[in-house]
C-alpha cells in the first residue's frame, strides 16, 4: 500500500462518519524504518511522523528537519523518565504520560525550560497487566493530577487487545475523553484505523500499511 492510499481511505472514513475533511492527522510511524523510506514519504510531501524510542528518534530526525521544514513528531512508545528531558526537545507531542511519577518529571522540566509538547494520557482499556497506561477507573484522577501541574493534556491513546473488537474500546476512550473535557483521541493504526476514525479518532497511527514491513533482523 501506499501514503496515498492511506490518505483516501482516512479522507473516505471521515466522510463516511459525516467528519469534517481533515479532522484526523495521519501519523506516519517510522520506527524501525530504513532512512530511504522516510525520505520517500517526507518527498511525497507528509510531515506527521511517530517514533517508539527516544533515542532512535534522536539519531534520525535532527538531519531530516535540516534537509525538511515543517516536521511535526510524536512520540508513541513507552517513555522513561530519564529520557523525558531528551524527548521534550525532539517532539512535539507525546503521547504516552502513563504515570504520575512521568507526569512529575515532565512538568520539573517544564518549568525549566518553559515549553511542553502536547501531551496524550494513555489510558489501557483492556487492562492488560503487561500493558502500559492507566487504567480507565483511575483516568479521570490522572487527568486531573495532570492538569493539576498545568500540564497541557491534549488528549488520550490507547492500543487495543489484539484479540478483541477494537471500536468497543475506541468508544470507551471517547467517552473517557467527553467526560474530561477531551477533544484528542489517539486511537487506531493499520489494521482498525477507519473503525477509530468512525469512532472519533482525531489521530491515527499507521505504519507498515505505509512504509512496508519492518526488518527487525
Amino acid at each position: 500500500m501506499s501514503l496515498a492510499e492511506i490518505t483516501e481511505r482516512v479522507q473516505r472514513a471521515e466522510t463516511a462518519a459525516g467528519r469534517a475533511p481533515g479532522s484526523v492527522r495521519l501519523i506516519a510511524v517510522s520506527k524501525m524504518q530504513p532512512d530511504a523510506r522516510v525520505e520517500s514519504i517526507l518527498q511525497q510531501g507528509h510531515r506527521i511522523f511517530g517514533e517508539n524510542r527516544v533515542q532512535e528518534a534522536a539519531g534520525k530526525w535532527p538531519g531530516f528537519r535540516e534537509a525538511f521544514d515543517g516536521i511535526e513528531l510524536h512520540l508513541i512508545g513507552p517513555l522513561q523518565t530519564n529520557k523525558a528531558r531528551q524527548a521534550m526537545d525532539l517532539a512535539q507531542a507525546i503521547h504516552t504520560l502513563d504515570r504520575p511519577k512521568l507526569a512529575r518529571t515532565i512538568a520539573r522540566l517544564a518549568q525549566e525550560t518553559g515549553q511542553c509538547p502536547d501531551l496524550f494520557v494513555q489510558v489501557n482499556t483492556g487492562e492488560e497487566p503487561q500493558k502500559a497506561g492507566v487504567l480507565p477507573a483511575q483516568a479521570d484522577a490522572f487527568v486531573a493530577e495532570c492538569r493539576g501541574m498545568d500540564l497541557p493534556v491534549a488528549g488520550l491513546m490507547c492500543i487495543p487487545p489484539v484479540d478483541e473488537e477494537p471500536s468497543l474500546h475506541f468508544a470507551l476512550l471517547g467517552k473517557i475523553a467527553a467526560r474530561n473535557g477531551l477533544t484528542g483521541l489517539s486511537m487506531g493504526m493499520s489494521g482498525d484505523f477507519e473503525q477509530a476514525v468512525a469512532q472519533g479518532a482525531t489521530h491515527v497511527r499507521v505504519g507498515s500499511a505505509i512504509f512496508g514491513e519492518r526488518d527487525y533482523g
